[in-house]
């Protein structure tokens, strides 16, 4: 399957790269325009936003790791050029400090899921990630570590088939592959007799 990953990310001279990648042009173009316009609105807000971390390879994913910077060993949604750290700027310096709920607002209105809630704010979660934006449910995560799913440039994840599905009363890693395709072809079957 071609796409920005594929073609662009993986042929990156900073693909096994262990230091800190900020650059933009690692992000996938709509990615990469969506986190713009969130750094655009913050600053009516009186916030000066910086993207701190765009791409992030699996080297530099295991030195966080072994450093106890991050709770996961292997790389994640960064890794696809569709997810982004981005903090304050305070004194000139990049801030982690204090609340990030305007980032959640900014990333939903804009098409992003924030790692404040992950797409799901009713629900609690463990695993919180305030400075984090992606552009890909937590439920296509999965795929697209497998390379059988990367977002095309009309992709929202707030449309997502698999978010509205299972995003408001389901974790998806308890949900069995079968019990989730029975769903889908139920809710497919539905919108053919509607139509």
């Amino acid at each position: 399957m071609s796409n920005f990953f594929t073609e662009t990310i993986m042929k990156d001279a900073r693909f096994d790269a262990r230091e800190r990648t900020a650059d933009l042009a690692l992000l996938e173009p709509k990615t990469r325009e969506l986190v713009a316009l969130i750094v655009k609105s913050a600053a009516p807000l009186g916030i000066e936003l910086q993207v701190y971390e765009t791409y992030r390879s699996q080297a530099r994913q295991e030195d966080l790791f072994a450093q106890g910077a991050t709770q996961l060993r292997t790389v994640g949604v960064h890794h696809y050029g569709i997810a982004c750290d981005i903090v304050r700027v305070v004194n000139g310096e990049p801030s982690w400090k204090g609340d990030f709920s305007f980032l959640g607002q900014l990333a939903h209105s804009a098409g992003m899921i924030w790692g404040g809630d992950w797409g799901k704010p009713a629900i609690p979660h463990q695993f919180v990630d305030q400075v984090h934006v992606q552009r890909c449910t937590v439920a296509r995560q999965p795929e697209l570590f497998a390379g059988t799913w990367y977002p095309n440039q009309t992709y929202n994840p707030y449309n997502d088939e698999r978010h509205v599905l299972f995003a408001s009363s389901t974790n998806l890693s308890e949900v069995s592959h079968s019990d989730r395709q029975k769903t889908v072809r139920r809710r497919r079957l539905r919108r053919k007799v509607v139509t």
